[in-house]
C-alpha cells in the first residue's frame, strides 16, 4: 500500500525483453533505498513494482506483459521520468489516500492552464472508470495523491499547486501525455458491495439501474 505522496523522481535507464515481461532499472535520485531489501515494493508512476535487485544507484523490477497492457509502460522509453514512492509503514503519515499501486487504466491529458501560481488540467478516464470518479474525491495520478476538482462525462480536473510540480513529473504533462490512473480503493469495494449476490455471477459487471433500485438509491 502507498499514500500518493511522491517521494522522489526517478529515471527509467534500462528496459530489458524477458520473454512476454520487461525487466526495467530505475535511477531512484533521492529516494532513501538505505531500508529498502529484495522483495520490497515501490510505486513507479504509480504502479506497484516488487524490487528484484539493488544495483547501488536504484532498483531492478520485473514489469509483467498484463501490467505493460494496462499501464503507461507500453509506451516508456528509455529517458522517461518517473514518481517514485516507498511502500507505507504503520507509522507511516496519511498525507494522501490509501493508494494500492495497481493502475486502473490510462488516461489522457486533454489541456494545460495556469491558474494564478497554479496550473488546471484537464484529464480524459476511460470511459468504464468515468462511474468511479466523483467532484472533490481522490484519484491517483502517476502515483500522485490529487483532488478531483470537476468532473465532466469521462472528463475530470485538476488544479496543481507549484510545490506538487516542483517534486514531482507533472511539469512535463502536456495535452496529448498519457497517465496511469488510480481511482479510489472505496469507490472500486463499495460497487462490488452493492452487488450482492449478483456479484457471483460471471456476467456482473458493475452497479446497474436494478441494483440501484434494490437498495433504495432510486425513489
Amino acid at each position: 500500500m502507498f499514500t500518493g505522496i511522491v517521494e522522489a523522481v526517478g529515471t527509467l535507464i534500462a528496459m530489458e525483453p524477458k520473454g512476454q515481461d520487461v525487466s526495467v532499472r530505475v535511477r531512484s535520485g533521492k529516494l532513501d533505498l538505505s531500508d529498502v531489501k529484495l522483495g520490497d515494493s515501490i510505486a513507479t508512476n504509480g504502479v506497484c513494482l516488487t524490487v528484484v535487485a539493488l544495483p547501488g544507484d536504484g532498483y531492478v523490477a520485473d514489469v509483467s506483459g498484463e501490467t505493460i497492457k494496462r499501464t503507461g509502460f507500453a509506451h516508456y522509453k528509455v529517458g522517461q521520468t518517473l514518481n517514485l514512492e516507498r511502500a507505507l509503514t504503520p507509522t507511516t503519515r496519511l498525507g494522501g489516500h490509501l493508494v494500492s499501486g495497481h493502475v486502473d487504466g490510462v488516461g489522457e491529458i486533454v489541456s494545460v492552464h495556469p491558474l494564478g501560481r497554479a496550473m488546471e488540467y484537464w484529464i480524459k478516464a476511460p470511459d468504464e472508470l468515468a462511474r468511479y470518479i466523483a467532484e472533490k474525491g481522490s484519484i491517483t495520478v502517476d502515483g500522485i495523491s490529487l483532488t478531483v476538482n470537476a468532473v465532466e462525462g469521462a472528463r475530470f480536473k485538476l488544479t496543481i499547486v507549484p510545490h506538487t510540480t516542483a517534486e514531482t513529473t507533472v511539469g512535463s504533462w502536456r495535452p496529448g501525455s498519457r497517465v496511469n490512473l488510480e481511482v479510489d480503493l472505496i469507490a472500486r469495494y463499495l460497487e462490488r458491495l452493492m452487488l450482492g449476490d449478483q456479484a457471483a455471477q460471471p456476467a456482473s459487471a458493475g452497479i446497474t439501474l436494478e441494483t440501484l433500485a434494490q437498495h433504495g438509491f432510486l425513489r
